[in-house]
């Protein structure tokens, strides 16, 4: 062939395939987006070229083996089994310490009902007060029938989310009977009231979103504020003047920046310490610097107040202030999980954008029902708020000033009272944190050998790893003492001796 046919032997045989490409069904159309995308933008021709060829290449490459690897050994049944039997999984909590393992060995187990008076596994009947049974809902035969025929009703549990099939109207009628109670707009139900806090946080503070919480907050709220990865500001516990210094100080900083959601996060009744949040004063400062109220009130619902209102209702503020008020259905309603109320927009929200409700099974209806049914206990009842809070008054009587080696610290309402050991004991004993407690087991030791049985005041562990000085706020070693009105005047009275006695005994004896 002479070189001047070549070229137009090439043009024969494209026209060759071109003409045959034209009886493909589809080709024309395949021809012209080619043609069209080469004249339109050719690199990306080029691009779609080269990844057809790429994954070309990836479904013809023959398939990877393992055997043919260098360095490969190949195993017999009976060596696989023997290094599975060897190995050992690395533990994904701390070994307990020789304090833990102490404590665990000493703890009692309770038979039956957790009642004013208990039977433990040994055969003792004791009074109990570690349990926050306060108002004794437990024994209450009405609530018993009432969970009952739920049960009988709708079963177990929902067995899904609320947002797909788990919503029952059991569910509806807790959340506007809550609402109902507290005086908002709407609220807001869980399966937990662990998961309420630390949902909650995080829907609706984001990273770059700035949090102002007081340092003494609880552990739920501390995680809640760590998923959020929000940027965190502390303040002194209860000290507003420092509050209303690190708000100021937000506002510098952020005037110049652009706009970010701010929230203020405190407890109603704090867990670790057992004082109250001043609500009118942080209401003040919130609309001062337009931030958003964060209220966590697991502890002071059902408590506080004339009525158990919580917070609000014992400091007369109007709950439409506080932007979301958070609290839990157990303890002392005696029922499960946990909820949120505020405005509209705020709970629907959560409806879509929490992660304990969105993902989480729906609370069983019969503790919804227990829910509902203890709140109208309560505002029908109120005469056994005032029981409860004479039977914590008879109990401080017992200890303050009695007692030449611990107070009770908090606000007077509070019935689960704590008692810490007086400056000047520790002082004069020397004792650090770590004997603080361990005084306080053997005391809780001493009162369950003598028919009462209390616990300590209990916290998470610092991570691994962090500094002294990062490790934040830590609170004091206390007794936990969970009053109850199941109890008479004259038995709490009798339960607050032996106490006593048992800190006289624990506390002398240590030089």
């Amino acid at each position: 062939m002479d070189w001047n046919e070549l070229p137009l032997f090439f043009q024969e045989w494209l026209n060759y395939v071109s003409d045959a490409s034209q009886k493909i069904p589809g080709s024309p159309i395949f021809l012209r987006y080619i043609k069209s995308s080469y004249q339109n933008d050719p690199f990306r021709s080029a691009i779609e070229l080269f990844l057809f060829l790429f994954a070309l290449r990836y479904l013809l490459a023959p398939s990877y083996s393992v055997k043919k690897h260098k360095g490969y050994v190949k195993l017999t049944d009976s060596e696989v089994d023997e290094l599975v039997d060897e190995w050992t999984p690395e533990s994904l909590t701390a070994p307990p310490t020789p304090f833990e393992e102490a404590e665990l060995e000493k703890r009692p187990v309770i038979v039956g009902p957790s009642g004013p008076k208990t039977r433990l596994s040994s055969g003792r009947t004791i009074t109990n007060l570690a349990t926050l049974n306060f108002y004794n809902f437990v024994a209450n035969e009405t609530l018993k029938e009432k969970a009952i025929q739920t049960l009988r009703t709708y079963g177990v549990g929902p067995c899904g989310p609320p947002g797909f099939y788990g919503t029952q109207d059991v569910h509806m009628r807790t959340e506007a009977d809550i609402a109902s109670h507290l005086g908002t707009v709407a609220c807001i139900i869980y399966s937990q009231a662990f998961s309420a806090v630390t949902s909650v946080i995080p829907a609706f503070s984001k990273r770059g979103d700035i949090i102002v919480a007081d340092t003494a907050v609880s552990y739920a709220i501390r995680r809640g504020i760590q998923i959020s990865r929000s940027t965190v500001r502390w303040y002194e516990h209860n000290d507003m003047e420092d509050l209303e210094r690190v708000l100021k100080k937000v506002v510098k900083e952020q005037a110049k920046k652009p706009l970010t959601r701010r929230f203020i996060i405190t407890e109603g009744l704090f867990e670790n310490i057992g004082d109250l949040a001043d609500l009118p004063t942080l209401i003040d400062l919130k609309l001062k610097y337009k931030f958003r109220l964060i209220l966590e009130e697991t502890w002071s619902y059902g408590v506080l107040g004339r009525t158990g209102r919580g917070l609000t209702e014992h400091q007369n503020v109007d709950p439409i202030l506080v932007d979301m008020i958070i609290g839990s259905l157990a303890g002392p309603l005696c029922a499960g999980g946990g909820f949120c109320a505020g405005s509209a927009d705020i709970v629907e929200h959560q409806r879509i954008s929490s992660n304990a409700y969105t993902f989480s099974a729906a609370l069983p209806a019969m503790l919804a029902t227990t829910a509902s049914e203890t709140l109208n206990l309560l505002q029908e009842n109120p005469e056994v708020i005032t029981q409860l809070r004479d039977n914590i008054k008879a109990f401080r009587a017992q200890i303050d000033p009695r007692s030449e080696w611990v107070r009770c610290i908090g606000c007077a309402e509070n019935p689960a009272q704590l008692l810490v050991l007086k400056p000047e004991v520790i002082s004069s004993k020397g004792f650090d944190l770590h004997e603080q407690q361990l005084v306080m087991q053997e005391i809780v030791d001493e009162a369950l050998a003598n028919g009462v049985l209390i616990t300590r005041l209990k916290q998470m562990p610092s991570a691994l790893g962090v500094p002294l000085k990062d490790q934040g706020w830590q609170a004091s070693a206390a007794l936990k003492v969970c009053i109850t009105i199941g109890l008479t005047r004259k038995e709490i009275e009798k339960a607050g001796t032996v106490i006593r006695h048992a800190v006289t005994k624990i506390v002398s004896k240590r030089r």
